[in-house]
């Protein structure tokens, strides 16, 4: 699991452990260990999760890690793509769309998707050569849609907060990797989908959750437990026959 001290990430984890497996996390070096992976370290052990120390974009530091998972447990059966990057709500870091930095938006593509792609196929050769695997790919509700402006409009800032344009193209371009690695290992007994939540419920402001809840058919923004169930599917042999696609967790907000 990529990105496992983000907000996601001990979310999959869990799921994964409670489902019995051996799980390796992996952030960056300088990443602070969170209270929810402390949280899984007592309950779950040392022996059953593991945090190793990596970039996703450089792919020497991926492939060490890649070769002491080999080393140390075992290969690798699944794989959840989990890191990424957005920019939350600020009055202190919006630009206008016209204004916004190039290098933002490179940073944003090179994490969500060059770090996706490599970190498949550092993993995804060691499933090759066993024959089996399941790869899970941690979309968005934006890979789908465009970022409704008016959910931003009472935060108080100038210029207007602006979701990063990047954010739900890199999330668009994950679904097609999706798509991609899914036919081409499916002969190898590969599967490969995406798994795209949308507005998990956190740290937004009540104003927000309003604005959000009211566009939802199910009225409510997502809680962790919901997407558990979701990704122990694409992970285990009850989706044994489902490669390719793009399982929304969105509570229907793209159903209209």
């Amino acid at each position: 699991v990529t990105g496992a001290l983000g907000k996601l990430g001990p979310v999959w984890m869990e799921a994964l452990l409670d489902a019995g497996a051996q799980v390796v996390g992996i952030d960056l070096p300088e990443a602070k260990i969170s209270h929810a992976f402390e949280k899984l370290k007592e309950r779950f052990g040392s022996d059953q999760l593991h945090l190793y120390r990596a970039d996703v974009c450089k792919y020497s530091e991926i492939s060490n890690i890649r070769d002491l998972c080999l080393k140390e447990i075992g290969t690798p059966s699944i794989l959840v793509n989990n890191a990424g990057i957005d920019q939350v709500p600020s009055v202190t870091s919006s630009f206008r769309l016209e204004e916004f930095p190039l290098h933002l938006f490179r940073n944003i593509l090179e994490i969500n998707v060059t770090g996706a792609f490599s970190v498949s196929q550092i993993f995804g050769q060691e499933m090759v050569k066993a024959k089996r695997g399941t790869i899970i790919n941690i979309g968005s509700l934006y890979a789908t849609v465009s970022p409704d402006i008016h959910f931003y409009d009472h935060i108080s800032c100038s210029p207007p907060f602006l979701k990063p344009p990047a954010y739900g193209a890199s999330k668009a371009a994950l679904l097609n990797l999706t798509q991609y690695f899914a036919t081409h290992w499916a002969p190898h007994n590969i599967r490969v989908n995406a798994l795209s939540p949308g507005g998990v419920l956190g740290e937004q402001d009540d104003e927000f959750k309003k604005k959000f809840c009211n566009r939802v058919p199910l009225g409510r923004m997502a809680r962790y437990e919901d997407l558990k169930g979701p990704l122990i599917f694409l992970a285990s042999e009850a989706s044994a026959y489902i490669t390719g696609i793009n399982l929304k967790v969105d509570g229907g907000f793209t159903a209209w």
